[in-house]
């Protein structure tokens, strides 16, 4: 009779075995969530600065067409359908981007335009506005 005993005794874990397993479970996912963390925000900087340069190449597709580059008014909304106040609307050989809409930063905001830019007096400025969404933060990805 002890070994019909002692078998059953073994069949399971105990409460402590259990115990002990969970307490490593939650300590390696409570290392890892940071890291994680830490990978999408470097990824999101370099999904903003990415899309920035595809705005760049289709901006510059509308310079080159229009002569100028789009004023802050039009934005880039320009790169999607011609401007109602172009000069010479033949000029515009558009769409410069692809899609129906400008996308959004990997933050879920507008980006940003403005022409003469004040980063850029030559040229324009192109910005997201980070993580934080405050204009002029030192998270602010951009052309610059």
């Amino acid at each position: 009779m002890n070994r019909r005993f002692a078998s059953r005794r073994r069949r399971g874990f105990t409460l402590i075995e259990v115990l002990l397993v969970l307490v490593i479970l939650v300590l390696l996912a409570s290392m890892s969530v940071p890291l994680y963390q830490s990978y999408q925000r470097q990824a999101n900087f370099k999904a903003a600065k990415s899309q920035i340069g595809l705005f760049e190449t289709a901006i510059e597709g509308f310079q080159l067409n229009i002569g100028s580059y789009p004023t802050t008014e039009q934005g880039l909304g320009a790169l999607l359908g011609p401007p109602a106040d172009l000069p010479n609307p033949a000029k515009w050989e558009g769409p410069y981007l692809k899609g129906n809409e400008i996308p959004l930063d990997p933050w879920g905001t507008p980006y940003q335009y403005r022409f003469p830019g004040d980063r850029n007096p030559t040229g324009y400025d192109l910005w997201s506005l980070g993580p934080d969404r405050t204009d002029g933060t030192e998270d602010d990805v951009g052309n610059w």
